[in-house]
């Protein structure tokens, strides 16, 4: 990766790994270039099976509306498949895995 597309660190809690995420590509693509496993399934926000919850830091989505409740995105809420990250991240995720 070029130092132009370098992006911020997401740490993926409890597993302990963190993968940098460039601004190109979603929290579920990032990880997957990184080795790390994330559940997922549909990869266009409506399966919602890549669901987590960020713990820290801030996140952009690339469709207008994730299927996600209002009550889900204020509580920190996220499908990794639609999102991207805008500064560094904590995510909540029990179910990744290192590939």
């Amino acid at each position: 990766m070029s130092a132009n597309s370098r992006g911020p660190h997401v740490r993926v809690e409890p597993l302990g790994v963190t993968f940098e995420a460039p601004p190109e590509l979603t929290l579920l693509e990032a990880a997957g270039f990184a080795g790390i496993r994330l559940p997922r399934m549909c990869r266009n926000g409506t399966c919602r099976t890549c669901l987590c919850r960020v713990t820290s830091g801030e996140v952009r989505f690339t469709i207008e509306w994730p299927g996600l409740s209002r009550e889900e995105k204020a509580e920190g809420y996220v499908l990794t498949c639609v999102a991207v990250a805008l500064t560094d991240l904590v995510l909540d995720v029990p179910d990744a895995s290192i590939a």
